[in-house]
């Protein structure tokens, strides 16, 4: 399979020599950063080509020389690219994360030219979609689904204790869109970063969690009870939160001395710095994940844990190996047939699939990204 990744960032490159490795793969990746690029250069299978991907010509023009797209762009293109590549009628797995709704126009859009796109295959969104599609497959209903996850660096450094491993306004976007949950059947919004609790993970210690907007398309399920929350070391909420709410995140353009600007791009620009990921820092990866629901007259609660590290031996981050693999496993599943439809799908459709759970999670399994999952089932008598 001829394989395109449009992005060489820490991800994107991440995903290029995964499928590389891989004797089933020719893959392209494509960015305009020549020095990301110039990394990946003389590996086997892998091309890198430089281009500017904010073009509805070049992008179309290098996904029609491939039989599958895997889109690892920052969010704000996210959609635009995934347009141009579906109307120019080719697959695409994508980890874009965009802000907008992909239906009905994009899904409408893939039906007439015959393509899939599937959406949101990293960690979280991803795994998460993956293992709620499953649990509906399994059980007779689904009564709630609540997920924990966050990126974290492995040594805490005042004042932030966070850094990026991906593009700070990506980041400053979780604080500041609003949270979309689902409570008794309905979807509700709560403020980004409000409903604060701490909770407690072997080998990361004790960590606060808050509302971010996560579920996306995990809104459609049929499921009456449902949240995600980000996590991050117990404090950083009250510094996003007051950087928010002065301002520092607005969109609206100002004006000082003269010359107009918007508080976030100055902020972005700030914080990459002060967030950056140097060469010997490390992260960590914290996932949980849990599913409530019925099987006949019991009621089942299965739980998924994760904690992944950075490997030291590529250096690879583990939001990298998190969020990439989980896609390169996805595009491995599309590869031996175990899904192809066309229109507008996420995990979660993937999940329900007969053997596609399953084959995504031992591909993880086999990079070192192991989920522990557990099962308790309580009869009805005695309530969860």
């Amino acid at each position: 399979m001829r394989v395109i990744i449009f992005g060489a960032g820490r991800v994107g490159s991440a995903m290029a020599l995964d499928l590389a490795a891989d004797e089933k793969f020719e893959v392209t990746v494509a960015d305009i950063d020549a020095e990301a690029l110039r990394r990946l250069a003389g590996v086997e299978r892998l091309t890198p080509v430089r281009a500017d991907l904010r073009t509805v010509d070049m992008i179309q023009r290098l996904a029609g020389a491939h039989d599958l797209v895997v889109g690892a762009v920052p969010g704000p293109l996210g959609y635009g690219m995934v347009r141009s590549v579906i109307d120019g009628g080719r697959d695409i797995v994508d980890i874009s994360f965009f802000e907008e709704d992909p239906y009905p126009e994009l899904d409408e859009l893939a039906r007439r030219r015959g393509v899939m796109a599937m959406m949101d295959c990293g960690v979280a969104p991803g795994c998460s979609n993956l293992i709620l599609g499953a649990a509906q497959a399994e059980m007779d209903h689904v009564e709630s689904f609540s997920c924990w996850v966050g990126g974290l660096p492995s040594v805490r450094r005042q004042p932030f204790e966070y850094q990026a491993v991906f593009s700070p306004i990506d980041v400053i976007a979780e604080y500041t869109r609003p949270a979309r949950l689902v409570e008794n059947g309905k979807v509700v919004t709560r403020e980004a970063l409000s409903e604060v609790e701490h909770l407690d993970f072997d080998g990361a210690g004790t960590l606060e969690a808050f509302n971010t907007d996560g579920l996306r398309t995990l809104l459609r399920c049929d499921v009456p009870n449902m949240k995600e929350k980000t996590l991050r070391y117990p404090g950083h909420a009250d510094k996003m939160r007051m950087l928010r709410d002065t301002g520092f995140f607005s969109t609206e353009e100002i004006e000082v001395h003269g010359a107009r600007v918007r508080p976030i791009d100055l902020t972005s620009e700030l914080l990459f710095s002060a967030w950056h990921m140097g060469e010997d820092d490390e992260d960590l990866t914290v996932f949980r994940a849990e599913v409530v629901g019925r099987k006949g007259e019991d009621t089942v609660r299965k739980t998924y844990q994760m904690l992944d590290r950075l490997d030291r031996d590529t250096g690879t981050t583990s939001m990298a190996r998190t969020t990439g693999y989980t896609c390169t496993a996805i595009v491995r599943a599309v590869e031996a047939g175990l899904f192809r439809q066309e229109g507008v799908w996420a995990p979660e459709a993937m999940g329900r699939t007969e053997g596609c759970f399953r084959f995504i999670f031992d591909r993880l399994a086999e990079r070192g990204v192991v989920f522990h999952e557990e099962e308790v089932v309580v009869p009805v008598r005695q309530g969860v």
